[in-house]
């Protein structure tokens, strides 16, 4: 459900479904073997391909160095302009600029998450959008963060035929787990401080004291093949999502866990809410309210402690395959395929 004033697809004019676009597609992210990060970025490229859409990528930044960021405007413009394409997309704030002086085609810009939450981003950002036809934000509350009533809300989309449950027998027994281990899986790489390493390990180490058998997972390693991402899903028993408030916009692990049925426990951020209404077992916790910040830590500590220690009883895998069947990415790139048509030049 989207907020008063926001947009989402079904909101845009109708447009009539037309010949194949061509796009251009701006990223700072894109996913080697051995990366996982701009994956979602790939599959909805991948997506609208499907659909019969020409689309080509042009990566600003990654490797060669931030300071692309702003040297890579003249690329793109030329790019743009010897392409003939239909419509350029940018995604993520900090391509903006990258962007900002392609004249050819019409642009649409996704946000992400930092570069709205993160307050020299957000400002980055909307001084570089300027020209954009249209705003695409991954959740509603990241559009209410940018105060941007004229956003559109398509949160980005999993890949249903690569996130498939497998053997979970052989996946616990990859990763050494014994029958009665209760693997609780950490969705990023412990030294990104903003996913909350620390309040993850105290809540599994009360767990333990609970006598729960509780071991901790990471999904993110260096060096590892992006499938392994999916076995140790499926080995999880829950995925425990800490990220700090505010600091999300729509988490892709969250969406990714849901897809292969790991139950969630995670606080309130991003549209976790949303994603999880209706998926059982699984839990939101909000963040206590309290000006001592000691207390605030504890709190959310024990409250994620007792939602995790119910999840973990329950035992059940979680019904949120079915339940979010619309975060399907080819479901995703075709409301994406709506907003591009209602922006072209006809």
């Amino acid at each position: 459900m989207s907020a008063p004033g926001i947009r989402t697809p079904e909101r845009l004019p109708a447009v009539d479904a037309g010949a194949s676009l061509r796009v251009l597609t701006i990223t700072n992210r894109w996913p080697k073997a051995e990366h996982h990060g701009g994956l979602f970025v790939k599959q909805l490229v991948d997506a609208l391909r499907t659909l019969g859409h020409e689309v080509d990528v042009e990566v600003v930044a990654d490797a060669r160095g931030r300071s692309d960021y702003a040297l890579a405007a003249p690329r793109v413009r030329r790019r743009a302009a010897a392409g003939s394409y239909d419509v350029v997309h940018a995604h993520y704030g900090l391509t903006a600029l990258a962007g900002r002086f392609v004249s050819s085609a019409p642009r649409v810009i996704s946000l992400y998450g930092s570069d709205v939450n993160i307050t020299w981003q957000r400002w980055l950002t909307k001084t570089f959008w300027g020209g954009y036809s249209a705003r695409i934000y991954v959740s509603k509350r990241l559009a209410e963060t940018a105060r941007d009533p004229a956003g559109i809300v398509i949160a980005n989309g999993v890949d249903f035929r690569r996130f498939v449950t497998g053997d979970r027998a052989a996946a616990r027994r990859s990763l050494g787990a014994q029958p009665e281990d209760r693997l609780v899986l950490f969705g990023a790489a412990p030294t990104r401080r903003v996913k909350g390493w620390d309040v993850f390990s105290e809540v599994v180490a009360r767990l333990q004291a609970q006598g729960i058998p509780a071991l901790p997972v990471v999904l993110a390693e260096p060096g590892q093949p992006a499938a392994r991402v999916v076995e140790k899903m499926d080995a999880a028993d829950m995925l425990l999502f800490t990220s700090r408030q505010g600091s999300e916009g729509s988490p892709t692990v969250v969406k990714e866990a849901i897809v292969m049925g790991l139950p969630v426990v995670s606080v309130d951020v991003g549209d976790v809410a949303e994603l999880l209404a209706g998926v059982e077992p699984s839990a939101v916790v909000a963040f206590p309210t309290d000006d001592d910040r000691s207390r605030v830590r504890s709190r959310l500590i024990e409250l994620l402690t007792e939602h995790a220690a119910r999840v973990l009883d329950d035992g059940r895998r979680a019904n949120g395959r079915q339940q979010c069947a619309w975060l399907d990415v080819e479901a995703v790139a075709a409301r994406v395929e709506r907003v591009y048509r209602s922006v072209v030049r006809v």
